[in-house]
């Protein structure tokens, strides 16, 4: 898959512009502020339905009361994708092939992608939410019964918590006995996503030590420990997870909070063994980000059987020159990818080819 052609009006710097891509790498070139990162965020509109950072509001340009993002993708069939939001409604349009997408999850997945910039060291040196959000971005593109079952269970955790709420001001049997069917509900919904993330992961392991060896060769080894409610490889994850919020049921209430899920979990990132955010080094930090990037596309790549598109914010500034070779030579193995650059004449470490296109903006 690749994005042929894009057009944009009144989005953010870009009251009018159109743009045609090369199926290989694309080089956004061009000074601070004049609209390259908007190129990418254009582009992730029409893959998610989303900004990559701000409210749609916030992305409608100065004296104007919407934006338009225009798209058309390219692989077996055709696909024109176009995004209009209106601030005056205060609502977005995704319309794909003329026909109007009502949820946000029937897109998610069918055009993959994948996205690195500087925002991306929360992954590693963040909370434990910043890690669980970019796992289940992944795994959510990569399987939409995961992605049901993510939406559904942060539902459940909604719901649950307004009754423990309400719990805390007064005790009922009816609302006893509406928790315990939110409590089964969260069981099974929770119990069922820990068993996708263990299976996940055990495959999205093997792609982060390709790539980790691609950039640094073999002298570290990374791997990524999912953290759960057990530490043991094989239990019976309902069972366990049950256990857990009917002796803690007290202090849930007290709380007004659901203590125990998957939403409570954590991935731990390691270099030879050793915890990465506790004892690496900046270098290792971002050569890990960056690896779990390039892992995170040829996994799209294998079990979407759809090529992701790859946009890259920015990502030379922020590395040395051993790593930034490496970084675009790996880049020649992938498909149609986007990459933002400030300066083009000192960039004499990247690694281009004749189908690859650069793109200067003033």
């Amino acid at each position: 898959m690749f994005l042929s052609s894009l057009s944009v009006s009144n989005f953010r710097k870009h009251i009018n512009a159109s743009f045609q891509f090369s199926e290989g790498l694309n080089y956004i070139v061009g000074q601070n502020s004049v609209g390259k990162t908007s190129v990418l965020e254009a582009i992730h509109y029409l893959c998610s339905t989303k900004s990559l950072f701000a409210k749609d509001s916030e992305v409608v340009s100065f004296n104007a009361d919407n934006f338009t993002v225009e798209g058309m993708f390219r692989n077996k069939n055709v696909n024109k994708v176009r995004v209009y939001f209106s601030i005056l409604e205060n609502k977005k349009y995704f319309i794909l092939n003329g026909k109007q997408i009502n949820k946000s999850s029937e897109i998610i997945g069918k055009f993959p992608f994948v996205t690195l910039t500087p925002d991306d060291h929360k992954i590693t040196l963040g909370t434990p939410s910043d890690r669980r959000k970019f796992f289940d971005s992944v795994f959510s593109q990569a399987n939409k019964t995961y992605l049901d079952y993510l939406i559904d269970y942060n539902k459940i955790l909604k719901h649950r918590a307004v009754i423990l709420t309400q719990l805390s001001e007064r005790k009922t049997p009816s609302l006893l006995d509406e928790l315990d069917s939110w409590t089964e509900n969260l069981v099974d919904k929770g119990s069922q996503i820990i068993k996708y993330r263990k299976k996940f992961l055990e495959d999205f392991n093997s792609y982060l030590l390709n790539s980790y060896i691609e950039i640094m060769g073999e002298k570290e080894i990374p791997s990524i420990r999912y953290q759960t409610i057990s530490n043991e490889k094989v239990f019976d994850e309902k069972t366990v997870l049950k256990k857990l919020i009917n002796e803690n049921q007290h202090q849930e209430i007290i709380r007004n909070t659901n203590l125990f899920g998957p939403h409570r979990d954590d991935f731990v990132f390691e270099i030879n063994g050793i915890n990465l955010k506790k004892f690496g080094s900046q270098g290792q930090n971002k050569t890990f980000q960056i690896s779990l990037k390039f892992a995170e596309f040829f996994y799209l790549k294998e079990f979407n059987e759809e090529t992701p598109i790859f946009l890259l914010d920015d990502v030379f500034g922020e590395l040395d020159s051993f790593r930034s070779k490496k970084v675009s030579e790996y880049l020649q193995k992938v498909g149609q990818a986007f990459i933002t650059l400030t300066d083009l004449s000192n960039m004499s470490f990247l690694s281009k080819s004749n189908s690859d296109l650069i793109i200067n903006l003033n």
